[in-house]
């Protein structure tokens, strides 16, 4: 977590903010996910005032090519998520249908001449795939992954003084290359680093603090410097630790001397009397701010965001956080934003862990590649552990056109990426070098995971690292190799934590075989929360249990759904699918919408809820659904089913209460248990008459919950909700609204299907709009969607201009919805 001041991305209360404020002078700190406006000399945001093509137009990187025609376009950016689906696209149903192709990227800024004899360098956090990058017409390179962080040197090429143009050609033509949707483009920040010829190198900070008690945390910081002028330097590396309150609890100087192009490791030993540990249930976060003075030269500024915190991970206490054993409720997220696709805002990342913290979420794996940096920020501002995870797969593939056609040239230089980058985030846990690999059970497998787990230890070796691993009859490498599950023992044995996807059913009998051994289950079922959760408290051995997925995602098409009786299930993923372009195995949908599973697991999990009712949605025929693997029948928390009156209703009630009752118009229909000997639900059958749904929960004879469906009246209205009611005014923010239909009494009405139509005015933009139904073809980019189950939900992006924005809501006869938000302006909005 290697930033500086320009981007710190903390929210504070309002005296923390002062407190920081003071600690911190002259730099400003914004609050909710939004970018950082104060401009560092050293990182400096860059991501406003770009051309975008999408095409493939040659010579595109040359200086003085035309781009008149092309689109002004604000960085993240993905052109993928703006398009239209189509059945011939060729990312098919792997991609959800989007487009993909090649694209280019241009932009030219000014080069002040106080920055001559400084070392000018570019970040790109993220760019899918295959980036190539121009600097005034000379090329710097090229990166495959799409999921890691690069750095390029800009300063041989720099023209001070002048302005300069940097061209990125985007190459995501060759398909299929991801199980899930990618997106396309620039969908990560772009940096500009400005600094001193003796500076710290990316990435080159490291906290680790190995020696925790209640009075005392010992660590050390190391700074890895280089020297890049034409002379050798002595430098003064000093760093001041300050507490989570902004209180100095530590300060420590160092002299170093540097050669010419040299390169050298500064560390500095610290203490922290009484230290506030770093946890899920209080995210405490210290600052190591760091100044590299030379003299005759500018002063570096590096500040770094780290936890006091330990972890310990055995057979006998499972994973241990700060010494105490915590039984891991997690679930697996991949990278996209919902109807944003992969634009990696730093408001929609926050929001991601919020949703997922509010759900009853501790812990998060990053299917199945390196996240973005905010998403890290908010888990360790928010309290969420992390799974880390780098590839999908190795040098075997499982895609045609995947990763495992780089691995061999760049799993190093990326696995290197992802540890240094997050090595200082205390939300991450455990590191994981990849996920369900053909090849693992075989001697190739082995030694390549073996080669992957001792390059994450010779980075970091405070964390424990996995691989999720899964097996079925039949699987074989590529060279036909096959091999059992009993055959991964080797490869496991190279790793500290097996992770064991779909595979709980093999708890037992490996640790019979192999008491010694961790496990966590780094994928399961939705159908299986209980199971697992069971499994998990009975035995020591097993960590936690991440459920596939805790969200919606676009991409996988067809994974959860479920389809009437009579028609065929179609496999997932596959072209068939079309229109569908999402996955439906989540706790959640994409808009953030949680479905009755995410309340069973909360109660399951005993994460805070007590009782949660909720209706079976009936089958056309009658008969029950038929499910695909990763997926549930359809079932909501509601008691509005016009035209089914009559018809016996199954009602499910999910409960941490000893028993339930339930009332349907003040009779009582029934009375049962909900202990763990029920798997803490009961089900009732009854007769659909409309009025009102009680469920009530009672321990020891008392009523302790109870909760109530209503029968609502025809849709009527529209209801708009922002999540926050004032945004920031920096071209990055945003603010999600849902959107609902509901009755003349203000009752929300779950069978709304109307088409809405969107407005905008002020300083807004549509950002995105999106639903939970993944079968519908409108433009996430657009201003209009159906409403599924009476809902949808739209994001509005600021610009960087202050004022109101006002989002209006039409359907057909239905009275209009609307809402205001506002946006308040920053002290500095400059940006190259």
């Amino acid at each position: 977590m290697n930033t500086n001041r320009a981007e710190l991305n903390i929210a504070f209360t309002k005296s923390e903010l002062r407190i920081w404020a003071l600690a911190l002078a002259g730099v400003l700190i914004l609050v909710h996910g939004s970018i950082a406006q104060a401009q560092s000399r050293q990182r400096q945001l860059f991501d406003f005032g770009w051309k975008f093509m999408q095409a493939d137009p040659p010579h595109a990187q040359e200086t003085g090519f035309d781009v008149s025609s092309w689109k002004d376009v604000d960085l993240p950016h993905d052109w993928s998520i703006g398009g239209k689906i189509a059945a011939d696209n060729p990312t098919g149903g792997a991609g959800g249908f989007f487009p993909a192709g090649t694209g280019w990227y241009r932009k030219v800024f000014s080069v002040p001449r106080d920055w001559g004899g400084k070392r000018i360098g570019i970040e790109f956090e993220g760019v899918y795939m295959n980036s190539d990058v121009w600097i005034n017409g000379s090329k710097l390179g090229n990166h495959p992954y799409g999921y890691t962080p690069f750095f390029y040197d800009l300063t041989p090429f720099l023209r001070i003084g002048e302005n300069n143009t940097v061209a990125v050609r985007v190459d995501n033509s060759r398909y299929v290359n991801s199980r899930w949707y990618s997106g396309s483009g620039i969908y990560r920040h772009v940096w500009l680093h400005v600094e001193d010829r003796v500076h710290v190198v990316p990435w080159g900070i490291q906290i680790v603090t190995r020696s925790i008690t209640s009075a005392k945390a010992a660590g050390v910081i190391r700074l890895t410097l280089r020297n890049d002028g034409d002379a050798e330097s002595v430098a003064r590396v000093s760093t001041r630790i300050l507490s989570p309150e902004g209180r100095e609890v530590a300060k420590v100087d160092s002299d170093v001397s540097i050669g010419v192009g040299g390169i050298k490791t500064v560390n500095q030993t610290f203490e922290i009397e009484e230290p506030t540990l770093w946890s899920p249930e209080s995210a405490h976060l210290y600052l190591a701010a760091s100044t590299v003075h030379r003299l005759g030269g500018s002063d570096g500024v590096y500040d770094t965001l780290f936890g006091v915190r330990s972890i310990r991970v055995s057979a006998e206490n499972g994973f241990q956080l700060n010494g105490q054993t915590i039984k891991l409720c997690g679930g697996c997220v991949h990278h996209d934003n919902g109807c944003l696709g992969a634009e990696a805002f730093d408001r929609a990342e926050e929001r991601k862990v919020e949703l997922l913290k509010a759900a009853g979420f501790d812990a998060v794996r990053t299917s199945h590649n390196p996240p973005s940096e905010a998403f890290l920020n908010a888990c360790d501002r928010l309290g969420i552990l992390v799974i880390d995870e780098a590839f999908d797969c190795w040098d075997q593939q499982k895609a045609s056109a995947d990763y495992s056609i780089y691995f061999d040239d760049w799993w190093q230089r990326d696995l290197d990426a992802m540890v240094l980058r997050d090595r200082n985030h205390p939300s991450v846990v455990i590191w994981s070098v990849g996920n369900e690999l053909p090849q693992a059970g075989t001697a190739e497998g082995i030694r390549v995971g073996g080669m992957l787990a001792d390059r994450v230890r010779s980075l970091d070796d405070t964390r424990p690292v996995t691989a999720g691993i899964f097996w079925y009859r039949g699987i074989h490498a590529a060279d036909g190799t096959r091999w059992n599950w009993e055959d991964l023992d080797p490869l496991f044995a190279k790793l500290d934590i097996a992770g064991y996807n779909y595979q709980s059913h093999r708890y037992l009998p490996d640790h019979q075989r192999i008491p010694s051994r961790v496990m966590v289950a780094t994928e399961s079922f939705l159908r299986d929360t209980f199971r697992n959760w069971q499994l998990t408290q009975e035995t020591g051995y097993v960590a936690g249990d991440f459920v596939w997925s805790a969200m919606d995602y676009l991409g996988e098409s067809g994974i959860g759904r479920y389809s009437p009786a009579g028609e065929r299930l179609i496999g997932h993923g596959t072209d068939e699918q079309y229109p569908y372009n999402g996955a439906s195995c989540g706790d959640m949908d994409i808009t953030g919408y949680r479905k009755p599973i995410s309340h069973y697991r909360n109660i399951v999990w005993n994460r805070g809820e007590r009782l949660y009712t909720a209706v079976l949605e009936p089958s056309p025929d009658g008969r029950p659904y038929r499910v695909e693997e990763w997926g549930l029948a359809p079932s909501w928390a509601s008691w509005s089913w016009r035209g089914f009156e009559g018809r016996h209703l199954e009602v499910q009630i999910f409960s941490r209460c000893e028993r339930v009752r339930l009332y349907l118009n003040d009779n009582l229909i029934g009375e049962k248990p909900t202990t763990e000997s029920e798997q803490f639900k009961a089900v009732f059958d009854v007769p659909y008459v409309p009025g009102v749904l009680k469920t009530v929960g009672m321990d020891k004879g008392q009523v302790v919950e109870q909760n109530i469906l209503k029968t609502a009246g025809p849709a009527s209205q529209i209801r708009l909700t922002a999540d926050r009611k004032h945004i920031t005014a920096n071209g990055e923010d945003l603010c999600f609204i849902s959107v609902e239909a509901i009755d003349d009494a203000g009752n929300f009405q779950p069978g709304g299907n109307q088409l809405v139509k969107f407005k905008i005015s002020g300083p807004g933009l549509i950002a995105g709009v999106g639903s939970g139904d993944y079968s519908r073809e409108e433009l996430y980019q657009g201003n209009e969607r159906l409403l599924f189950h009476g809902r949808a939900e739209v994001v509005i992006r600021s610009t960087r201009g202050g004022g109101i924005i006002t989002l209006t809501a039409a359907a057909p006869e239905m009275t209009d919805g609307s809402t205001d938000v506002e946006s308040r302006p920053t002290n500095s909005n400059s940006q190259n």
